[in-house]
């Protein structure tokens, strides 16, 4: 045998990384009905009526909920829609963004 016909092979893996996740936020006022809210989460978030009862109830009484979590350029859309949405009938409703640890 020769030195010749042993060949060292070496595989290259490429890692992807996860995209980093950011939560969404739904931040409390005093302004905006509790069936408006209830309704942007079940329509934006895709929460059942109780869902989205107890998120808006806990935003209520710690004047922040965290909503949901998603890639980040996921969260920042559906925070943008939400607001908007709010935003379209006169209510100061606020979804924000925050990257999770």
């Amino acid at each position: 045998m020769s030195d010749i016909d042993a060949k060292t092979r070496t595989r290259t893996r490429v890692k992807t990384a996860r995209p980093k996740l950011h939560k969404v936020m739904l931040v409390n006022d005093d302004f905006t009905p509790r069936e408006f809210v209830t309704m942007v989460l079940k329509a934006e978030f895709g929460m059942n009526e109780d869902q989205a009862f107890i998120v808006m109830m806990t935003a209520h009484q710690k004047g922040v909920c965290v909503v949901a979590v998603y890639p980040q350029d996921v969260a920042e859309t559906k925070a943008t829609r939400a607001t908007d949405m709010a935003r379209g009938k006169g209510y100061p409703l606020l979804f924000t963004t925050e990257p999770e640890e």
